[in-house]
């Protein structure tokens, strides 16, 4: 599985409608509502890249309060149990 992550601006008003219509879409695992700089983000999970973009431009950016896509895939997955992760930073 390919999983994307897709920061969603919406329509103010619109919020609550616009994250279950994008919850409905096929591919859509998760919708979060969030306070910052995008109004929604959306997990979405496929099989290959191209269902993606199908996701993506047929699907989330025609739902109706939708007014600004931005997607990410995410290629690894880190938690604080994974003691084969090494992070530093500085020199």
């Amino acid at each position: 599985m390919i999983n994307a992550i897709v920061l969603i601006d919406a329509e103010a008003h619109r919020i609550p409608e616009t994250a279950q219509a994008v919850a409905d879409l096929d591919g859509v695992d998760t919708v979060y509502s969030c306070a910052g700089d995008v109004d929604l983000v959306a997990i979405v999970r496929v099989r290959d890249h191209e269902q993606i973009a199908e996701v993506v431009t047929r699907g989330i950016n025609k739902v109706e309060g939708v007014t600004n896509t931005v997607t990410h895939i995410a290629f690894q997955s880190y938690s604080s149990a994974d003691v084969e992760a090494g992070f530093s930073i500085g020199s």
